[in-house]
This record gives structure tokens, sequence and C-alpha cells, in this order.
């Protein structure tokens, strides 16, 4: 009798964590309703860029936000600001290097509630092999069964190398970059 109470309570266990990882499992990125965008400026006037293609693994529990695992990757190749020009040159080594760099990746170490809607994502980004701590202030909402989430963060561009050698000048090209994202996502649980 011992053992098959405990065999039960190992199985509705295990199908308790099977539900669960599937839930979770189930959260996708919507990239039709998703954008990560760049601004830098140049000779003081700014420059508004964009990535074209991303995705992301997001494993995120609104009761748990601190066991949240959330993974980006960003197509360097895929970077536009809508210049040809720009655009011919962003592909080389002196920006993204995009044959030996092809990916920038995020991996989060932290969540942190702020209440309200608002976390704090910790974790590292790595742009051309350099890889930086960063902070991510993210607003979470919800319409229509989709989870939207928001937010924009300042890096230096330089820390990563992108824009070496005669690009390096910050008097031609600013060295602070201000990335802004907005990430549709579905099969996320009730804020």
């Amino acid at each position: 009798m011992k053992t098959t109470s405990s065999l039960a309570l190992l199985s509705l266990s295990i199908a308790a964590l099977s539900f669960s990882s599937n839930a979770l499992a189930q959260q996708k990125l919507v990239p039709a309703q998703s954008s990560i965008s760049f601004v830098t400026k140049q000779m003081g006037v700014p420059l508004d860029g964009q990535f074209k293609k991303f995705d992301a693994q997001i494993s995120f529990d609104t009761a748990k936000p601190e066991a949240a695992k959330i993974a980006f990757t960003v197509d360097t190749g895929s970077a536009t600001l809508g210049s040809p020009e720009s655009d011919a040159e962003m592909p080389k080594a002196a920006w993204f290097n995009v044959p030996k760099f092809p990916q920038a990746t995020f991996q989060s170490s932290g969540v942190k509630a702020l209440g309200g809607g608002k976390y704090q994502i910790t974790g590292k980004l790595s742009i051309k092999g350099n890889i930086k701590d960063v902070d991510v202030p993210v607003a979470l909402t919800q319409a229509n069964g989709i989870t939207t989430a928001t937010g924009q963060f300042a890096l230096k561009r330089l820390s990563y190398k992108i824009g070496e050698g005669e690009w390096a000048d910050t008097s031609m090209v600013a060295d602070d970059v201000q990335v802004k994202f907005k990430l549709a996502i579905s099969g996320m649980g009730k804020l």
C-alpha cells in the first residue's frame, strides 16, 4: 500500500512537472508584432536603425520571476539604418564583422520584480565576442492573449568593438547607443 501511494505521488509529481514545463515551453516570440531598434548619432544627428531578424527562448512565470530564463539571439547581418551605403558597411569587420560574429546574444542571469508589471532583468550581452553585464528594465502588459515586453537600455558601442579603426572617433559616431525593444510573447500566464 505504501509503495502504491509513493508511486501515485511520484506519478502526480512528474505529471505536474511535465504540465509546468509544457506550459512554459509554449511561450513563443511573435516576430510580426515584435521589434528591436537602436538609436545612435552621427556627427550629432540621430540615426534610427533596427534589426530585422531575432529570436528568443523564454521561460517566465509571473509567480516566480526569479526563476525565469530568457535568451535572445539577434542576427547582426539584419541591421539596417535604411541607407544602402550604411547597410553595406555594417556587416564589415570594423562594425559587426558578420562573417565571424553572425549573432549577438543575451542570456539572463536574474530577474527581479519591481511591482506594477515592471521587472529588472540582468544578464550577459555578447557582441563580436565581447561579453558585458547589462541591466534591462522591462514593462509587461497583456491584451488579447499576447504579453508585450517593452524597454530600453544604453550601451557603449566601443565596449563591444563596434566601429573600430577610423570609426572609433566618437566625434563622428557617438559611443552611446540606445537599444529599444517591443517583444510580443504568446503563451504567458496572467500578469
